[in-house]
């Protein structure tokens, strides 16, 4: 039988490096985790904000993408926020182990 995604993620997550690694990416996942969510909230599809922000629906997939090479600007952040009917907010917490 074939260890499944969250046994080899568990493994992996011992290994400190990896680990840190992991804690550095999740803002990246949860932004675009958040995006996504926003985007099927109000019933659209890609091809739809792609439309709305007079883009391409490969542009969309790409921002959305958490294996995107580039992080979104503020301004491109604003706009998808507003096309999909929501505000953005950005907050600062402490870091546990600071």
């Amino acid at each position: 039988m074939r260890p499944s995604f969250k046994s080899f993620k568990e493994k992996a997550l011992e290994n400190p490096e990896i680990k840190a690694e992991y804690e550095a990416l999740q803002p990246i996942f949860e932004l675009k985790k958040q995006m996504i969510q926003a985007r099927l909230a109000a019933n659209l599809t890609q091809e739809d904000v792609a439309n709305l922000l007079h883009t391409k629906k490969s542009n969309i997939s790409r921002l959305e993408s958490p294996n995107a090479e580039h992080l979104p600007n503020m301004g491109t952040l604003l706009e998808y926020a507003k096309a999909v009917g929501f505000s953005l907010e950005i907050n600062f917490k402490k870091n546990s182990f600071a």
